[in-house]
């Protein structure tokens, strides 16, 4: 059945010819809405445990936290390749140098093919770029994911981000044309933007050179400033009941640039962490109803691309 949009495991089984896992590691980074040098405090939705497999610690040597992903994922796929996923904070925020020795280490793995660096569009530069090409040079997929989160300046500014879109369109600018897999991560829903801010981030970012999008719902998760101001100051934020988040993707996805690829368009954190809201769903059981939505409303993604642009 041809899909209604560009999905990502067909990008990979062409990419690859067969199954690609990432294994995801954390380097011991840090970021710099968090170290003081753009503010402290990090951001106000972010608890990176929502996220980290308990295999992925810092003080572990990557090598190992690779072997211990290793062994979970081939319990139950016994032939794929893998790519290292440098996911906790900001994975370009250290000195080339020290960059160079955690990848190096990284690619040295023998079933490791390539890396996927998540970062924020202010921590990258030409010289970690010209690296980076290098690498691919090499014959590594390098895969760059950009937090983009929103669009939205005054947003941005909300959620104590740091970075501005322009942060965001210049990050694409220089890493464009490398030979690198540009990605990047987008929240829809967060504090006081309405459904018209949500969907015009379609539009700004169809106008980057993206190859890749994930995209997921807010989520308020415990041990975060968020989760202080939804108890406090619960005016802040406006939630979607499930059915109208599968209709905004939908309707996201029209306007959306036809080419570029989805990962993923839902995220739950783990239920011990998770507070609100609670939809009690698969990345796998939302696609499913998305897809479903798409072949309901007999639409697909780009319909409306050019004429929003």
């Amino acid at each position: 059945m041809k899909r209604r949009y560009k999905d990502f495991s067909s990008f990979v089984r062409k990419k690859f010819g067969g199954r690609v896992q990432k294994v995801s590691l954390n380097a011991g980074f840090t970021c710099p809405n968090k170290d003081g040098t753009k503010g402290v405090g990090g951001c106000t939705y972010c608890n990176n445990n929502t996220f980290n497999p308990d295999y992925c610690k810092p003080i572990k040597p990557i090598k190992v936290q690779i072997d211990e992903g290793i062994a979970f994922f081939s319990k139950k796929y016994k032939s794929q390749k893998y790519l290292a996923y440098f996911q906790a904070y900001t994975n370009t925020y250290a000195p080339i140098n020290d960059l160079k020795i955690m990848y190096e280490e990284a690619l040295q793995h023998d079933e490791v093919i390539g890396l996927v660096i998540a970062t924020r569009p202010d921590c990258i530069n030409n010289e970690i770029l010209d690296y980076l090409q290098e690498l691919v040079k090499r014959d590594y997929y390098i895969k760059l994911e950009f937090g983009l989160e929103s669009t939205n300046n005054r947003t941005l500014k909300i959620i104590n981000r740091c970075q501005t879109h322009e942060d965001a369109i210049n990050a694409f600018q220089i890493a464009n044309g490398r030979g690198i897999h540009l990605g990047g991560h987008l929240i829809l829903g967060l504090p006081q933007e309405t459904r018209e801010d949500m969907l015009d981030h379609a539009n700004k970012i169809s106008k980057l050179s993206i190859n890749t999008l994930k995209i997921h719902h807010l989520q308020i998760v415990k041990h975060t400033m968020m989760a202080y101001q939804f108890k406090h100051t619960p005016d802040m934020f406006t939630f979607m009941t499930l059915q109208d988040y599968i209709d905004l993707v939908v309707d996201f996805l029209e306007i959306l640039r036809p080419d570029i690829i989805l990962e993923r368009f839902f995220s739950e954190s783990p239920s011990k962490m998770l507070i609100h809201p609670k939809y009690g769903l698969k990345n796998f059981e939302v696609k499913h109803l998305v897809e479903r939505r798409l072949v309901e409303r007999n639409t697909f993604q780009g319909k409306l691309f050019q004429v929003s642009n």
